[in-house]
């Protein structure tokens, strides 16, 4: 039975992938790009962003100014995604990302949305008590920190450049990068030497 519905799945993925070029819609060469474009996304993508603006000044305002690009800089296709705002995590301002229609996640530099994203709770309890949430999290931020809450939307898609730690100094960007979490870049947690 499994490889019944397994050929009549690539029966019907070639079917489809005929009639989009047929249509004009999107050839064989652009489906096959997107499908690696998406493999090839996992929060790795946004930790090596993280720690290359760690380390370089003019990335990190390129990152700020324009997720996108600077994505792009780095070989992280975005092409035909929507634009990536980055929010700074600073000593007095801490960014939590959520998205609270569905769930709007920026895939291009961090993936698949994790499950608890994509929940009822999380979307309702990060606008109404995020203190509770980054709690939840074992997230302790300095006293006086200001939490901002922001929605990733479908037209625009959000992560967070959360502050480097310390003790970090003279660390490489791949070391730097191992330190980087998907949490961490949703701003539900903050990176944390192991």
């Amino acid at each position: 039975m499994t490889a019944l519905l397994e050929a009549d799945s690539d029966h019907l993925l070639a079917a489809i992938r005929l009639l989009l070029a047929e249509k004009q819609i999107a050839t064989d060469d652009e489906i096959t790009l997107a499908r690696e474009r998406t493999d090839k996304a996992s929060p790795a993508q946004g930790a090596r962003m993280v720690a290359r603006a760690w380390l370089d000044p003019a990335f990190r305002a390129l990152m700020l100014e324009d997720g996108a690009k600077a994505a792009d800089s780095l070989g992280i296709p975005m092409l035909g995604l929507p634009p990536l705002g980055v929010l700074e995590n600073t000593e007095t301002t801490h960014n939590l990302v959520v998205c609270t229609l569905c769930s709007c996640y920026p895939r291009g530099v961090l993936g698949y949305p994790p499950f608890w994203f994509k929940s009822v709770g999380y979307r309702a309890r990060a606008i109404r008590d995020p203190a509770g949430v980054l709690a939840e999290w074992n997230t302790v931020l300095p006293a006086g920190t200001a939490i901002r809450v922001v929605d990733s939307t479908a037209d625009y898609r959000w992560m967070v450049l959360p502050r480097r730690p310390a003790g970090t100094d003279g660390w490489d960007e791949a070391r730097l990068a191992s330190l980087v979490s998907a949490e961490d870049m949703i701003g539900v947690t903050v990176p944390a030497l192991p």
